[in-house]
């Protein structure tokens, strides 16, 4: 049935399982080594080298065969290469190893990367990253690889012990490329010499770790030893320092109670004060304000005083405009009646006229008539008459011109008085208008000089508001004080307690170093 079974087996399945045993030990001899080793691995610790080795050959499993022009490449850099776009750390390390100068195979850079990973102690995390974007890593390996299972994580899980130790190797000089990566087994077979060796070697180690452990306890014992000398010294110190500055704390404390009596005392001097002024203030104030109401009421009958005063002289004007409106109209018709006067005196010149013509017509008829006189007296008794009618006309027209020039005289006359009585009473109208705005001006400065009054009288309301608020600012700085000060002396005292919790711990420590002492000595 046992030869059935692994006959059954898949190939596949044993390699992987070969490869995770080997992985196993080479990763447990390698910590073990290292941790006894007790320094940092070179390039030519074996059992590092066979490690590298291991991890190389785990790396190959399942590599999928690319074709090329020339040969068939398979190499473990490409998926090594991929850590960079997953993991953005592994970039430096990449670069790191594509600028090295001797590599020029994928073998010899992934060797390359493997070292260096482990140095910067991240290999299992730049690996795990791969291992997780398995759709990545099915372009290089098939799907029965050791990378694309779960013994690649099982391995993973293992690289991580690894962080524990230190390596220094040096890449540049190794020549990577030309070497042959075969697996010692020799290292992982025990034989029993081999076994005695190693307890022997394991007693000696044991021994000599605990002389180490020794030593060093007792290095340790005298570094505290010092260490508490100088804290008991630094305490002793700081100790001088805070009892000195408690005097001055107290000597503070002392001069702050006095300056807050005298502080006190100055404010309740200047709160009685402030109450006495605030009192006469008040007084001041009320009888003011009186003052300030009595006059505010004179005030207002003196306006409104000059209010009526203005309306009876606006009445007034008003009235003397409309006289003036109306001798202004009576004006004009007397203009009127001159210009119809002008005329009817030139139609009457034009008459006059007509009538020296028609004097002259009658002179030269009568001329004629009296050289037909001779002739007949009959006809020159009737143009006698005629005569006499015409004298009489014009007799009646120079007494009719005399007195229409009797009555322009009169209207000149009549038209220059009442200028004259405008001029006087627009005169005595502008006069009662200047003394009218006189008086309100004069008014409207009182008026000012009142609300001047009020305004000084709110500023110094202001004031003593904001001297109020000083002072009361004040207190409430003082009572801070007061709190700051109490706080002081708390922490003082708690101060003076850690001091005293610190002298218990000396004095434990002293006990502790003198039975240390004599256990050294025993």
């Amino acid at each position: 049935m046992p030869r059935k079974t692994l006959a059954t087996k898949d190939p596949t399945a044993v390699e992987r399982a070969n490869l995770l045993n080997m992985a196993k030990l080479s990763i447990k001899g390698l910590i073990e080594s290292a941790l006894s080793f007790g320094r940092t691995l070179d390039s030519d610790y074996p059992p590092l080298q066979q490690f590298f080795v291991v991890m190389e050959h785990c790396l190959k499993h399942g590599l999928k065969v690319r074709k090329s022009f020339l040969s068939y490449n398979k190499t473990i850099w490409g998926p090594l290469e991929l850590v960079e776009k997953l993991y953005p750390e592994a970039e430096e390390i990449g670069a790191s190893v594509r600028d090295l100068p001797g590599l020029k195979t994928p073998l010899g850079r992934a060797r390359a990367w493997l070292r260096l990973a482990l140095m910067q102690k991240k290999m299992a995390d730049y690996l795990r990253c791969l291992i997780i974007q398995r759709d990545l890593l099915s372009e290089f390996y098939e799907y029965h690889a050791l990378m694309m299972e779960e013994e690649g994580a099982v391995i993973v899980g293992l690289l991580v012990g690894l962080n524990v130790i230190d390596a220094n190797l040096c890449v540049k000089g190794e020549d990577l490329d030309s070497q042959v990566g075969v697996i010692d087994f020799s290292m992982y077979l025990k034989n029993e010499e081999d076994i005695g060796n190693k307890e022997r070697n394991v007693q000696i180690a044991a021994i000599l770790d605990q002389k180490n452990y020794v030593e060093e306890l007792n290095r340790q014992l005298n570094t505290t030893v010092s260490s508490l000398h100088s804290r008991v010294e630094s305490l002793e110190k700081s100790n001088t320092k805070l009892i000195e500055e408690l005097a001055i704390a107290k000597n503070n404390i002392i001069k702050l109670q006095e300056e807050n009596h005298q502080l006190r005392s100055e404010n309740k001097l200047i709160l009685m004060k402030t109450q006495q002024h605030l009192e006469v203030t008040k007084v001041d104030v009320e009888t003011e304000l009186q003052t300030y109401k009595h006059s505010r009421q004179g005030l207002d009958e003196m306006y409104n005083e000059a209010r009526r005063q203005l309306r009876d002289e606006s009445q007034l004007r008003q009235d003397v405009e409309n006289e003036l409106a109306v001798q202004v109209s009576m004006k004009h018709e007397i203009e009127l009646a001159m210009k119809l006067l002008e005329k009817d005196i030139h139609e009457k010149q034009d008459t006059l006229i007509g009538l020296r013509q028609q004097l002259e017509e009658v002179k030269a008829i009568n001329i004629e008539m009296y050289q037909k006189l001779q002739g007949s007296e009959d006809g020159l008794k009737e143009k006698n008459e005629i005569i006499a009618r015409l004298e009489e006309k014009t007799h009646k027209i120079t007494a009719a011109m005399r007195q229409l020039e009797q009555r322009l005289q009169q209207a000149e006359k009549a038209q220059m008085e009442a200028e004259d009585e405008d001029e006087k009473y627009l005169q005595e109208c502008l006069s009662k208008s200047d003394s009218l705005q006189k008086q309100i001006s004069q008014k409207e400065k009182q008026l000012v000089q009142l609300e001047t009054d009020l305004k000084i009288e709110k500023e110094w309301r202001q004031t003593l508001q904001e001297d109020l608020q000083k002072e009361k600012d004040a207190l409430y700085h003082l009572r801070n004080e007061t709190q700051q000060i109490i706080s002081l002396k708390k922490e003082f005292l708690n101060l003076q307690e850690e001091n005293q919790q610190l002298k218990k711990i000396y004095h434990e420590q002293e006990q502790a170093l003198q039975e240390l002492g004599n256990k050294l000595s025993e």
